[in-house]
């Protein structure tokens, strides 16, 4: 869940060359002049220049202009794009092998790491983590800006579980962003949907053969409702087959199989009764 180790030195090689620049322009921290000075800061000196880009973003067009690290049109598109940045509030939601789940504002990133993985980094934070991270694009991925700002905040199972379920909403439809770049994220979207097999006529010959399920007078009270299960169930999967997209046909055949379960549990009850 992190940048190859080339791609990491890379981030840093670009990212502290461009705060050095702002540092510089703006007279932040005025005995510092080159780069070299600049990576021996502490973290909350760094903060300070790293949110004073962030307030003044337009100046990475002057940075590119002047290019006063004679870096490559490719490095240079790489700054150019951190304009896309998103800096805000975060809970770091949990730890995939592919990436971290950062969530912010409803919405839900899949985030990779520098040099340091977030397993290390987080390694004795109890998750969901509140975070203050800026994120950025990255060679089409999507990265921190190496400065996370920790929260010291626990939370309670509602929160964790809201959490939890907007995760699960995000990857059951896709929804995981990627990356900032539009197509980008489109073409990992779609490389995900493979097509499934085609289940509609296995199901349309068990639902005629659920058909013939008849209860009698003299049958188990429990025969009635069970067999509605069985029909109402194979109702569902067979529209969910042919219209998966179809959500209101598919909540009006879900109550209809909803009812068959509390009839049942209705005939169970009265069963227990005596």
């Amino acid at each position: 869940m992190k940048l190859s180790t080339q791609d990491a030195d890379l981030f840093f090689k670009l990212m502290w060359s461009l705060q050095n620049y702002v540092n510089l322009k703006m007279s932040i921290i005025p005995d510092v002049t080159t780069v070299a000075e600049y990576e021996l800061l502490s973290p909350p000196e760094k903060i300070k220049v790293r949110d004073a880009l962030y307030d003044n973003i337009e100046i990475i067009d002057s940075y590119v202009q002047e290019n006063p690290q004679n870096l490559s049109q490719e490095e240079l598109e790489i700054v150019k794009s951190w304009k896309k940045y998103r800096r805000g509030d975060y809970f770091i939601e949990r730890l995939l092998k592919k990436y971290a789940i950062f969530i912010g504002d409803e919405k839900v990133y899949g985030v990779l790491a520098l040099h340091d993985s977030f397993e290390d980094m987080l390694a004795y934070v109890r998750l969901p983590y509140y975070v203050k991270a800026t994120l950025l694009p990255f060679k089409g991925k999507i990265i921190y800006d190496s400065l996370l700002q920790g929260y010291s905040i626990s939370f309670g199972g509602g929160i964790r579980a809201n959490l939890k379920e907007t995760y699960m909403a995000a990857k059951q439809n896709g929804k995981i962003i990627e990356s900032f770049e539009p197509q980008e994220q489109f073409e990992r979207a779609n490389r995900k949907k493979k097509p499934d097999k085609d289940w509609t006529p296995l199901l349309e010959e068990i639902s005629q053969q659920a058909k013939k399920l008849r209860a009698s007078k003299e049958s188990p009270a429990i025969y009635s409702p069970a067999f509605s299960i069985a029909k109402s169930g194979v109702d569902f999967a067979k529209l969910a087959a042919e219209k998966p997209d179809d959500l209101d046909e598919l909540w009006k055949a879900l109550k209809k199989l909803e009812r068959a379960i509390k009839k049942a549990g209705t005939v169970l009850r009265r069963a227990e009764y005596y």
